[in-house]
């Protein structure tokens, strides 16, 4: 049985703790039954990318892939940087669905149908960028960002990067056909078809040199989330 999880974190922490994440080595965290973490700071969808009002230079995003639920209590009761982010907000997450591949989170387990479709879903994306094609996948993006920040079936949504190149999405949907609706360009909304566009400039030609985006059952929401 496979008792593998993973969890969000956004906490508030002062710059320098955030700096010295942002600069560690997910590979040398050294946690037990932690496998994977991307440590990152927020971005405000929508937000111009050079305000400085878009990035969350005291917002601390770590996503975490663990061997089991047990790995991860432990780790914030007992570590030093858990118990930084027991402070603020998480989710656990159950893996069930991707698209694309991400080195350092292979392998995952099989893609499995969603056991309750009219349950809340989480979408995580998680990329690696080419600088070459930061111009291009802004122009694309960005109206992207403006879509989920609007959209009346999603609950809860955030954008992250690690310089350089490290770019994350997570969201919260009502429902698993909300969500799918929005990817394939079907929203009853202004603007419902920019994500399916932009995927399609993104299948000509990659902005990514890995690009992953994984869907999870909402296990349980755990704190409190940072203003």
């Amino acid at each position: 049985m496979n008792r593998e999880i993973f969890s969000f974190h956004l906490a508030t922490v002062d710059p320098f703790f955030l700096t010295r994440e942002l600069l560690r080595s997910p590979k040398s965290t050294a946690v037990p039954g932690l496998l994977h973490a991307e440590p990152m700071l927020t971005m405000r969808l929508g937000s111009p990318i050079t305000s400085a009002a878009r990035y969350g230079f005291t917002q601390l995003v770590y996503l975490a892939r663990w061997q089991d639920e047990k790995a991860l209590t432990d780790f914030l009761q007992k570590d030093r940087r858990g118990m930084r982010l027991d402070k603020g907000w998480h989710v656990r997450l159950k893996f069930y669905r991707r698209w694309g591949f991400v080195s350092e989170l292979d392998p995952l387990p099989e893609n499995s149908p969603n056991p309750n479709p009219e349950a809340p879903v989480v979408a995580i994306t998680l990329a690696r960028l080419k600088l070459s094609e930061t111009l291009r996948f802004l122009r694309w993006g960005k109206p992207v960002e403006g879509l989920v920040r609007d959209h009346p079936g999603k609950t809860f949504a955030l954008a992250a990067m690690r310089p350089l190149g490290t770019l994350s999405t997570f969201s919260i949907w009502k429902t698993e056909r909300d969500m799918i609706q929005m990817v394939q360009g079907l929203s009853p909304v202004p603007g419902g078809g920019l994500h399916a566009d932009a995927m399609v400039e993104q299948r000509k030609k990659s902005f990514h040199h890995e690009f992953t985006t994984m869907r999870f059952q909402l296990l349980g929401e755990f704190g409190k989330m940072p203003k």
